[in-house]
């Protein structure tokens, strides 16, 4: 019922959207797409993907979970296959919490490991959000820039608030919050060791996002500097960790489309770039989707051997 919903969804809002822009025009902005630009995109989006692996691994091994580096990479990416590449129910965190569990983790344990991954990377991404708003206020309209800047600031105040929460005991008498406090204790303990590293790996990951971004948008035309798309981009990253729609999809294009007509873009454009980014992280996915069918296959080999 669930995934109903979220086809629904999604399918409603890009209707909505496609129908709004001149589908002529659309063409031609496909067709004189900068190719190398578009590459370059693709680059940067793996780049990103593999520095978030690399953190991932970092932090698991932090938290006494083990396993190598190649381990990590091919969970991270089979997990992005599942969010991506699939309409499915079953989402890439719940790959990468079975995966760990198979090494004869408890599940629980590699799920508070995913999460943290998942907050190290929020954190950064609106932390850099919260410094474009700072470099350039004039962006957006006053109205629209308060608002924005007061939920950055919510929200680093939010994760800030997690490394502290395990110090306060008076939670422990509320069975509710536990799941929260499991967090904030393990959060210490993940960042335990490579503070600084793995720091610059969670600010790297979206830099790069936002590097594809970029290439993305001049290549079809979307001249705006790299500080417009740090201050527009992120918050229509987040709101796709919703889970309303298909990996985002219709989510993404609807915030893109609003934020970046705030600033007089071209709506054909930006919804453009968006769809190319969808696609960018589904070709992007693709190994997960090899490590996927070669575990697979490996399952029949291993009982025709008994």
């Amino acid at each position: 019922m669930r995934l109903l919903l979220r086809v629904l969804v999604t399918t409603s809002i890009l209707v909505l959207i496609v129908r709004s822009i001149n589908a002529q025009q659309a063409w031609r902005v496909m067709a004189n797409a900068q190719a190398d630009l578009l590459a370059a995109a693709l680059v940067m989006q793996f780049a990103s993907t593999a520095i978030s692996a690399y953190r991932w691994q970092l932090i698991m091994r932090n938290l006494q979970f083990g396993q190598s580096f190649t381990f990590y990479w091919r969970s991270y990416f089979k997990g992005m296959f599942f969010n991506q590449g699939l309409p499915t129910s079953i989402g890439g965190d719940a790959i990468r919490v079975l995966d760990v569990a198979r090494c004869g983790f408890r599940k629980r344990d590699a799920l508070y490991g995913v999460a943290i991954d998942r907050i190290a990377g929020l954190g950064a991404l609106i932390l850099l959000t919260f410094v474009a708003y700072v470099f350039d206020s004039a962006l957006l309209p006053l109205q629209v820039y308060r608002l924005m800047l007061l939920l950055t600031v919510l929200g680093l105040s939010g994760i800030a608030s997690l490394l502290v929460l395990n110090r306060i005991s008076w939670l422990n008498r509320y069975s509710q919050w536990a799941f929260v406090k499991a967090i904030s204790d393990r959060l210490d303990l993940a960042f335990a060791n490579n503070r600084f590293m793995l720091f610059i790996l969670s600010i790297l990951v979206p830099i790069f996002a936002m590097l594809g971004f970029y290439a993305t948008g001049w290549a079809l035309g979307l001249r705006y500097d790299l500080m417009t798309y740090f201050a527009i981009v992120p918050p229509a990253l987040i709101l796709t960790i919703i889970p309303a729609s298909i990996a985002g999809w219709g989510v993404r294009e609807g915030a893109l489309v609003g934020l970046f007509s705030l600033i007089g873009a071209d709506e054909t454009i930006v919804l453009m770039m968006s769809l190319l980014y969808g696609i960018t992280l589904i070709i992007v996915s693709i190994p997960g989707l090899i490590v996927f069918l070669q575990g697979r296959q490996r399952i029949p080999t291993k009982l025709s051997d008994r």
